[in-house]
């Protein structure tokens, strides 16, 4: 099995992307509503919480768990590769949705972390919306910066946008938040706007048609679900050892920190069908 995590219903945007990518897959998924959202809490308490449910993850039996959380990913991924797994859980892995984010911006592959010699195209311009933590954490413009110098980063934090997704808020308040941050990004842009940007956080898939009616035309809405879906398949065709198929056919099981029962109608929003989770201690 493949464990996917988020801090609550996010990370379902990037899941049923990933049952249609990979249908073969049995995957376990878990939110920590319990402690949802990460987007505003300090960087230890996110990587103490993240540590201890893929913990949760690995010990379903899954092997393999992606942080398909932006703020997890940004703030505790680096630091739990190199201090807790592989002294913990040495023959697991833990991936997250901003590597391959980086390398679809940059086409440079995560090992590289020099600018290929060949690297001095014309400069581009990318925005990120994301949650304010993961702005604050600058692991965009950092991890950018190592590969494509050449490429400016452009951020902009959307704060309580997740909180307003997850109250189903009426359309048009959506929207103008939504067209406020927007023009917040163009206003700090190169010629007043990007070349593409990035909807940094798993929630924001839900109101990408907002993000896009906010945009000046032409300009490219990256599919993160697509990419990291994509990126998944490619490292389990690299790492067979890890794939997530047990013999049963494709499964989805659905785990909370919170109460069973009491997410399910606003997780059927995100993952687009039915969702039933059951509690875990």
């Amino acid at each position: 099995m493949i464990g996917v995590f988020d801090s609550g219903h996010g990370g379902l945007t990037v899941l049923r992307t990933l049952v249609r990518r990979l249908p073969r897959q049995a995957f376990v998924y878990l939110g920590d509503h319990a402690n949802a959202p990460y987007g505003g809490r300090e960087p230890d308490t996110i990587y103490r919480l993240t540590v201890a449910n893929v913990e949760r993850l690995f010990l379903q039996g899954c092997r393999l768990v992606l942080l398909a959380c932006n703020t997890a990913s940004a703030v505790a991924l680096r630091r739990l590769q190199q201090e807790w797994l592989p002294g913990a859980y040495p023959d697991r892995r833990v991936l997250g949705v901003l590597v391959p984010m980086v390398e679809a911006i940059t086409a440079v592959p995560w090992r590289v972390k020099t600018p290929p010699a060949n690297g001095d195209g014309a400069p581009t311009v990318v925005g990120i919306f994301a949650t304010r933590r993961t702005v604050d954490s600058g692991a965009y413009p950092l991890e950018i910066g190592l590969r494509a110098p050449r490429v400016r980063v452009v951020q902009q934090p959307c704060p309580a946008l997740v909180a307003r997704i997850e109250e189903n808020a009426p359309p048009d308040a959506l929207a103008a938040m939504i067209a406020g941050h927007v023009a917040d990004l163009l206003a700090r842009c190169p010629g007043g706007r990007p070349d593409s940007v990035v909807l940094g956080c798993t929630h924001y898939p839900l109101v990408a048609d907002a993000f896009a009616a906010a945009l000046p035309s032409g300009i490219a809405v990256l599919d993160q679900p697509r990419i990291v879906a994509d990126s998944l398949a490619d490292y389990l065709r690299r790492h067979p050892e890890f794939d997530g198929r047990d013999g049963t056919g494709p499964a989805v099981r659905f785990l909370t920190t919170g109460p069973a029962g009491a997410s399910n109608g606003l997780a059927t929003r995100f993952f687009s069908r039915p969702v039933e989770f059951a509690a875990i201690g």
